[in-house]
């Protein structure tokens, strides 16, 4: 099978449940946008549930390669890799704001459809916060990195003005490194 016929149906897929959300999305529409027939489409998905599901992993596994990036930053402060690790879950957030009025939805962490993959993605990012704040919470950095993450997830409850959050994710995180002991050769 073609990993690009299964790109273009994952891409249809976005641009379906964005503008119509998943409930009023059906297979027709999928395969519309994707520029093939019903039948084709099935050869990749087994169904539009399947066809979120896919497209969710997708986009988790894309915002946790960045944030394992921006952890692993060469030089980087402790303040800057997790504001960057953390901007990563975010920006998911504001992009899906951005492109559709469902996104509530899409991200519904309690959706039967997505919720383990939600609660995956959360714990994921939490071990990578955790890995960047090692040195310098010591064996704290579990409980750090929980608070950052729920920091991060309460900021996204309000996205009327997107700067803000921003904003206030980067006070978050100055203000949680700023009562962590300097780590040795942590360029503040």
């Amino acid at each position: 099978m073609s990993n690009d016929r299964l790109d273009a149906i994952l891409a249809a897929a976005y641009q379906c449940f964005t503008r119509h959300g998943v409930r009023r999305t059906t297979m027709d529409d999928i395969a519309a946008a994707a520029g093939m027939s019903r039948p084709a489409v099935y050869q990749y998905v087994r169904n539009k549930d399947d066809a979120y599901r896919r497209l969710a992993e997708r986009l988790f596994a894309g915002a946790l390669a960045e944030a394992r990036a921006a952890a692993a930053a060469p030089g980087a402060s402790t303040g800057r890799r997790l504001h960057a690790v953390l901007d990563t879950k975010l920006e998911l957030t504001l992009k899906l704001h951005r492109d559709s009025r469902h996104a509530a939805e899409l991200l519904d962490a309690s959706t039967r459809l997505t919720g383990d993959l939600v609660e995956a993605y959360t714990r994921e990012l939490t071990d990578v916060v955790a890995g960047a704040l090692a040195d310098a919470a010591g064996p704290r950095a579990r409980a750090v990195a929980d608070v950052l993450v729920a920091l991060t997830r309460g900021l996204e409850a309000d996205l009327t003005d997107p700067d803000l959050p921003r904003q206030r994710l980067r006070d978050g995180v100055a203000l949680i490194v700023a009562g962590l002991p300097t780590a040795p050769g942590d360029p503040s």
